[in-house]
């Protein structure tokens, strides 16, 4: 085979002034997406990958026929009842995308197909498919949906009549991630993005007019808020919420009445978080207020719903945090975490009496599930573990009753009886202890020799918690110690957990995965020539990080979508996010934090020095990491870096930030990534 010499992105370095900071930057040209040059450097990098990972192709087509033949590709999730029908979602074998229908009344009844997504991409010969909002009128007559047609997270919403099957006249472009239904069965209240894709307007919209007569009812002008609509679970209020990462602000309106203005509940105050439900008249508020680090539950009566007639219903703890709440007509269910772990916690409005849910497992979690019937007695929830399929749940609230619903079929004789999990602890620089989750084969010897994936996270307060995956299973059972750093930044073990990742604390986030890694080698669960890290989008940032801080832990490094070029991207507030992650990462503006980000941000610190294999993806559309970031990263790493590790980019030219649409494409991304795992620590079967 003819070789290919990697690319190489040579342009004349470019002068930056931004907000007072000078700075050159010799790979800035590749921000021009309309640039042939830019498209052509993408293309030779897409062929470079595609010329060094050749000899893998078979190799990826075994992976891939793993991973298809452990899933059911005919299913059907377990039906959600409501408003008297049987909802639910299914796939069929062979095609990319699901498939939404409904049965009347009961399971024995005719199938009535709502939306298809196959068909939709058949008919207009799209490439990507996203389905965004997907809202039932609560009438049961009309389904409001939106597409995102090539990853920009442009979104157009369409509107059908669920009875005659018709797709109504309707067309609303350029949307957001909102939607909300009034109760008149007419009335859509719906988002919309300004150029930097923040969420700033909210427009009420009557079912058989033109987008054009739209009545705008907000608009948030503060760029660090974005606007989200909900409605409250009994289906009274819709509830608008304006919030940025640090603060809150909830207006409410009666959703029989969608031509009212909407009340403000109360008002912004920094670093005041609330969000709220309604019972019987009273809002039930989930806050921070009073120092609250983790949350307290508040109420207060709707006809009086300012801060100062709020009073207590669950006090604060500081080894619990309170993530929310569901109402329900006799049950306040309470999703808590403690020790790392999710818990349930159930109240009964009528005696009083609260019970936790018991979970089968000691490393487990879970996510909820669809429960629209406020007056239900059962709850449902997806239940988990890193060997557990993921398995629907309905709890009875009255009898205490655990009924497993559906449990996703894992086939090709998957036994989780073959498989050990653990949850260890690694000791932090500063001595804070950092948990990991842990699984491979039982059969496995703790002698240093395995190879192991480490992955990681650790922003936004958002928790990577222990759940199931079957396309894993490649990895675990060709000898592989499957990891998770929990890492500060993440929201594993609460607020603080965040805090203490976040600002003037984020190399936290770093050293913590670095120990974790030091931590599985030392207690010879692997050793760094057989260590892959993995991490995406936030978690690239930490990928980017970590093999400039310790590249010599590491034999391979998988980032996705990384977030590696912090100080240019924060300093330049036309880019998307920027202005509303000041509150996640700081203010470069602010001298402190451009000197603090300047000396962790991947992209600036790149040295001469060897580095590990390296995987790197990005997506032409992304908003949301946007695709220079990447590309930037491995041009300068290929002109910098001293060894000769394979070095390689995949920019996935017709797509955004999570990479394929279609189950099957994304599958086949997932092979690429494996092959390239395994490839490197030297595994051909």
């Amino acid at each position: 085979m003819k070789s290919i010499d990697p690319p190489v992105a040579t342009r004349k370095p470019k002068e930056l002034t931004l907000h007072n900071h000078t700075r050159i930057d010799p790979y800035f040209w590749l921000r021009e997406k309309t640039n042939p040059e830019v498209i052509e450097y993408l293309e030779a990098e897409n062929e470079y990958m595609e010329h060094i990972m050749a000899h893998t192709k078979d190799l990826q087509e075994k992976l891939y026929e793993e991973i298809v033949g452990r899933i059911q590709e005919t299913d059907s999730s377990a039906p959600i009842k409501y408003g008297g029908y049987l909802y639910y979602t299914r796939t069929e074998k062979g095609k990319q995308y699901s498939i939404q229908c409904r049965k009347k009344g009961h399971k024995e009844a005719p199938e009535q197909i709502l939306l298809d997504l196959n068909k939709i991409a058949q008919e207009n010969n799209y490439a990507y498919l996203r389905l965004g909002v997907y809202k039932i009128s609560p009438n049961h007559k009309t389904l409001a949906y939106s597409l995102d047609i090539d990853g920009a997270e442009d979104y157009t919403i369409y509107f059908q009549d669920m009875e005659t099957g018709e797709t109504l006249s309707d067309r609303i472009k350029g949307a957001s991630y909102s939607l909300e239904w009034a109760n008149d069965n007419k009335t859509i209240f719906y988002s919309t993005q300004d150029e930097a894709k923040r969420s700033d307007k909210l427009w009420r919209h009557s079912l058989g007019t033109s987008q054009n007569d739209d009545e705008l009812t907000h608009h948030e002008k503060d760029e660090l808020f974005n606007l989200y609509l909900g409605k409250t679970r009994d289906h009274k209020y819709l509830v608008l919420a304006l919030g940025s990462i640090e603060t809150t602000e909830n207006h409410i309106l009666e959703a029989g009445r969608p031509y009212d203005k909407f009340r403000l509940i109360h008002p912004r105050e920094t670093g005041l978080r609330y969000y709220l439900d309604h019972h019987e008249g009273t809002f039930y508020i989930v806050t921070n207020t009073d120092d609250s680090k983790n949350n307290k539950i508040m109420t207060t009566p709707t006809i009086n719903p300012e801060k100062g007639h709020w009073k207590e219903y669950i006090p604060h703890t500081a080894d619990v945090k309170i993530d929310g709440a569901d109402l329900f007509k006799k049950y306040m269910v309470v999703y808590e975490r403690e020790n790392g772990l999710r818990t349930i916690k159930v109240i009964d409005f009528t005696s009083d009496e609260t019970h936790y849910i018991k979970f089968p497992e000691e490393v487990y979690t879970y996510y909820s599930g669809s429960n629209p019937e406020f007056d239900a007695s059962t709850l449902r929830i997806h239940y988990t573990s890193l060997t557990t399929a993921d398995s629907t749940i309905q709890y009875n609230l009255n009898t205490k009753e655990w009924t497993v619903v559906k449990m996703q079929q894992v086939l090709g004789g998957y036994d989780p009886a073959d498989y050990e999990t653990e949850r260890i602890w690694a000791e932090a620089d500063d001595g804070v202890r950092v948990p990991i989750s842990l699984v491979y084969r039982k059969e496995a010897k703790m002698n240093g020799d395995n190879p192991c994936l480490l992955y990681g996270y650790g922003s936004y307060g958002s928790s990577v918690d222990p759940a199931f995956n079957s396309s894993r299973l490649s990895l675990v059972d060709r000898g592989f110690v499957f990891a998770i750093a929990h890492v500060r930044g993440g929201g594993e073990l609460g607020r603080q957990w965040y805090d203490d990742g976040k600002f003037l604390n984020k190399k936290n986030t770093f050293t913590d995965f670095i120990a974790c890694a030091r931590h599985l080698i030392a207690e010879q669960y692997t050793n760094p020539e057989k260590l892959v890290a993995i991490g995406r989008s936030a978690g690239g940032l930490l990928m980017g990080a970590i093999t400039n801080m310790a590249p010599e832990l590491f034999k391979a490094v998988v980032a996705g979508v990384p977030f590696v070029d912090v100080v240019s991207t924060m300093l330049d507030e036309s880019i998307p996010l920027t202005v509303s992650e000041f509150e996640e990462w700081g203010n470069p503006q602010d001298q402190d934090y451009y000197n603090y980000m300047l000396s962790y941000s991947p992209y600036d610190n790149v040295e001469a020095k060897n580095y590990p294999n390296l995987l790197v993806t990005a997506g032409l559309n992304d908003p949301r990491v946007q695709y220079w970031e990447p590309a930037k990263w491995v041009a300068k790493l290929r002109t910098i870096k001293t060894d000769n590790n394979k070095l390689i980019m995949k920019t996935f030219m017709g797509a955004g930030h999570f990479s394929s649409s279609g189950r099957y494409d994304y599958l086949k991304d997932t092979a690429f990534e494996y092959a390239f795992i395994l490839d490197v620590f030297g595994v051909e079967r």
